[in-house]
């Protein structure tokens, strides 16, 4: 029987919420070049899979962070599942801006959080860790405690595994870039000679450059 990695990697190839172009790297935002693009906002468009992202999710939380008392999606990619998976646990639910308001109240968390809560967050995808580590601190800020996160999907660079740690946070990924690239090999998404590429990028997405 596959994994849940396994297959949600599948699932997310199959309707582009991960494009690999490893002959026609993308840029993204930071500059860097790379072979791989994200948009996990995509799913929310297909019910089959927005669901069963929905009920992982749940399960995890059920497994691994049942003390949670409240939940927080990350703006904005996390904002919709997030509020999916509180719906579905009947608890509690915010969201967290990427920054504040810059009107009215200048509100960083919206919704009611209560000073000692226990808060498991949601994330779409963990890159380098920073953004969804930045949600962290404003719950923590709020006087809340965050037992823990749960992702969509995760690239595994080395440097976000080492933000977590630091940061006293435990992760947990539905899937991953290892699982991701058995999926697409399997599938024959990519070539066999693709593989040592993408490999290869992940290792310091900063600095590679696709080859001539």
């Amino acid at each position: 029987m596959k994994q849940v990695e396994t297959l949600l990697a599948e699932k997310l190839l199959k309707v582009s919420a991960i494009k690999l172009q490893p002959d026609n790297p993308f840029v993204w935002a930071s500059g860097w070049n790379s072979p791989i693009y994200t948009d996990n906002r995509i799913t929310l468009s297909y019910p089959e899979i927005r669901s069963f992202i929905k009920v992982e999710l749940c399960r995890v939380i059920e497994e691994r962070f049942p003390q949670a008392e409240a939940v927080a999606g990350v703006a904005t990619g996390a904002i919709a599942q997030g509020a999916l998976v509180a719906d579905t646990l009947a608890l509690p639910y915010v969201y967290v801006r990427s920054s504040p308001k810059d009107h009215g109240l200048e509100n960083l968390i919206e919704g009611n959080l209560k000073p000692g809560q226990k808060v498991v967050v949601i994330e779409d995808l963990i890159s380098t860790g920073g953004s969804s580590l930045k949600a962290v601190q404003a719950i923590r800020n709020a006087g809340c405690e965050v037992v823990g996160m749960v992702a969509m999907f995760s690239y595994g660079f080395p440097v976000a595994q080492k933000a977590f740690k630091d940061a006293g946070v435990e992760l947990i990924t539905l899937s991953n870039y290892n699982a991701m690239l058995e999926a697409a090999l399997a599938t024959n998404y990519i070539r066999e000679e693709d593989v040592e590429t993408l490999k290869e990028w992940r290792k310091d997405p900063s600095v590679w450059t696709p080859a001539k």
